[in-house]
C-alpha cells in the first residue's frame, strides 16, 4: 500500500528533474539518490544513461523501483556489480556502501524528515564519507510553507485520485500547520473498493524547520568546504525548493 500512496502524492512531480540531470552532467556518475522512493529521479537519470544507486529505508518502495526499471529495460544488479540502477535499503543517517560518488542528491525535502539537527549531522557525516574529493551533495529544502486548515473554512485543495484494479484511491491535503520546530502536513487518505466499501485514514508528515543558510552552516561543521545554491520553482501543486549544494 505504501507504493500506491507514495506514487499518488509524489510520483508526478517533475519540476526538479532538469536540475538533477544538469548536476549529473556536471559531476558525472555514479549518482547516489538518497530517499529514492519508487524511482522518480533515479529512473529519469538512468533513462539518459547515468548509473544511479537508489537508497531508501522502505524496501517496498525500492522493490517497485526495481520492477519499473526492469520494465524499462534498465539493468538491475546487486551492489557488487556494475549496473545502471542499484537499490540499497538503508537509513540515510547510517549507511555504509563501500563506495564513493562524485554526486549525491537529496530531492523533495527528504533531509527535513531526519529528526532535527542531530539526525542531519549524522546524515551529513555519512554522506561526506561517501563523496569523492571535490564531490557534491545537493539537497532540496522547503524554507517556508503556506499555512492553511480546511476546518477554518479554507477551501480544500483538489485531491490526488487514482484508480487501480477497480479500487479508487484519493489523497486530499487538509492542513499545513506550524509547530515550534517545523511544519505538519495533514492529508486524508480514502479508498473506495469495487463493492463500495470505504476507508478513510489520517496521514501526518512532519518537516523539520530548516533554512538554506542554516544547512550551509551545518554542512561546514560536518566538514564540507564550499557551498553553492540552486532553486526549483514552485508549481500549482508543489512548493518551490531551495537547493543547497555542499562540496567535499
Amino acid at each position: 500500500m505504501s507504493v500506491i500512496w507514495h506514487d499518488l502524492e509524489c510520483g508526478t512531480y517533475a519540476e526538479d528533474l532538469p536540475l538533477w540531470r544538469s548536476l549529473a552532467a556536471e559531476h558525472g556518475d555514479p549518482v547516489l539518490d538518497i530517499g529514492a522512493g519508487t524511482g522518480r529521479v533515479t529512473l529519469d537519470l538512468a533513462s539518459v544513461g547515468y548509473r544511479v544507486t537508489a537508497l531508501d529505508r522502505d524496501a517496498e518502495l525500492l522493490d517497485a523501483l526495481a520492477d519499473r526499471a526492469s520494465g524499462r529495460n534498465v539493468q538491475i544488479l546487486d551492489a557488487s556489480s556494475q549496473a545502471l540502477v542499484t537499490t540499497v535499503v538503508a537509513d540515510a543517517r547510517e549507511f555504509d556502501l563501500g563506495e564513493q560518488f562524485p554526486l549525491a542528491i537529496v530531492p523533495m525535502q527528504t533531509i527535513q524528515l531526519l529528526g532535527g539537527p542531530d539526525g542531519r549531522a549524522e546524515f551529513l557525516g555519512c554522506a561526506l564519507r561517501h563523496l569523492l574529493p571535490g564531490g557534491a551533495l545537493a539537497i532540496a529544502i522547503a524554507e517556508a510553507l503556506d499555512l492553511y486548515d480546511v476546518t477554518d473554512g479554507v477551501p480544500s485543495p483538489t485531491p490526488d485520485i487514482r484508480e487501480l484494479d477497480g479500487v479508487v484511491y484519493s489523497s486530499r491535503p487538509v492542513a499545513v500547520r506550524a509547530d515550534p520546530d517545523g511544519f505538519v502536513l495533514e492529508r486524508l487518505r480514502e479508498t473506495v473498493a469495487v463493492a463500495g466499501e470505504r476507508t478513510v485514514e489520517r496521514n501526518l508528515i512532519r518537516l523539520d524547520r530548516l533554512t538554506a543558510r542554516g544547512l550551509e552552516r551545518e554542512g561546514r561543521a560536518a566538514g564540507f568546504t564550499r557551498v553553492q545554491r540552486g532553486r526549483v520553482r514552485e508549481t500549482s501543486d508543489y512548493v518551490g525548493s531551495e537547493v543547497v549544494i555542499l562540496h567535499a
